[in-house]
């Protein structure tokens, strides 16, 4: 296996608590993963838990121990009880920016295979004075690649989107033959790399009924039929659009294994109703893996010790294959 990071996310919220949780059910992911995140507050957690790790901190990864839990700090100097927990605030947001940006850089020198990223607030982010809509376009600002896309994985349904963090006004726009063709295209080639043979994917249309023929819209007969074609062309096992409020059923019944969802909502709603504690988030076509929790911060938890881990696992898994 592998030396993989997690970024512990929001110290405020749940992730640091499901981190150390992961590693606790897996003695193998001990000994391969570097966390991100502040030393204080897992040893808060470490002593809540009562698991006993062991942490080493490093500056390097020439300063990696065996048999014990690795951890990068990129703010050493905060304390435990620094940090207010279950609280949006300026520090949490620091901390999970200084956390993923210090994690980007040890996988683009080579020192990890992969990044695992636990949830931060984008709120607090914002707060901090980091003007992202979230982990992905980070990812896409400090990495290098020409597309990327968010795919939603999980063993019922997979979803890869169009566009994301925009306002729906702005989605509608986003929808155009480039864009489209360049998400299948992703899709596939993500999935040829988690082993399947010939991805099948079925693309949404972004109107009521696909458009029906252009009565409910024309984003499907400009730009989303004309990608399909393309694509289909070029020897890609593709179908669509096909109408989104059936698109997702059939996929799920195994017609599909992936399908392209045009904006937010449409690709998350169905991912969460089905896998909300197993859904794993992919950040695709960049020259570093991520992948992440398809869950927040849930500060309304946070603390109690009682969040799952089961995500978090699922996208430890998922980043080992990719």
């Amino acid at each position: 296996m592998k030396r993989f990071g997690i970024t512990i996310g929001d110290p405020c919220g749940i992730g640091p608590e499901i981190t150390l949780k992961a590693l606790h059910a897996s003695s193998q992911y001990q000994q391969h993963a570097l966390l991100f995140g502040s030393r204080s507050i897992l040893d808060h957690y470490n002593k809540a838990l009562g698991y006993g790790f062991a942490f080493n901190a490093i500056t390097t990864i020439a300063e990696w121990k065996e048999g014990v839990v690795n951890i990068f700090d990129p703010m050493p100097h905060v304390k435990a009880e620094d940090i207010e927990i279950g609280k949006v605030t300026v520090l949490g947001g620091e901390l999970a920016f200084q956390s993923v940006v210090s994690s980007i850089e040890f996988a683009l020198r080579g020192d990890i295979s992969s990044v695992v990223t636990a949830p931060l607030n984008k709120e607090a982010l914002h707060l901090a004075g980091h003007k992202f809509a979230g982990h992905t376009e980070i990812f896409g600002a400090y990495t290098h690649g020409p597309s990327y896309a968010m795919l939603l994985w999980s063993e019922k349904l997979k979803a890869i989107h169009v566009s994301t963090h925009v306002s729906l006004r702005q989605a509608c726009d986003a929808c155009t033959k480039e864009r489209v063709l360049t998400v299948i295209r992703l899709a596939d080639e993500t999935l040829r790399k988690a082993g399947y043979e010939k991805p099948r994917i079925a693309v949404a249309g972004l109107n009521p009924h696909a458009g029906e023929n252009g009565l409910f819209g024309t984003e499907e007969l400009e730009h989303i039929i004309p990608a399909v074609e393309t694509a289909r062309a070029q020897g890609l096992a593709v179908d669509g659009p096909i109408p989104p409020d059936t698109v997702f059923l059939k996929a799920m019944k195994g017609s599909y294994d992936v399908v392209v969802a045009m904006y937010h909502d449409q690709g998350h709603i169905p991912l969460k109703m089905l896998a909300f504690d197993s859904g794993v988030n992919i950040t695709v076509g960049l020259d570093v893996v991520r992948t992440s929790v398809d869950h927040g911060t849930a500060f309304d938890i946070a603390g109690k010790l009682i969040a799952s881990e089961k995500s978090l696992l699922e996208a430890i898994s998922i980043g080992m294959k990719l």
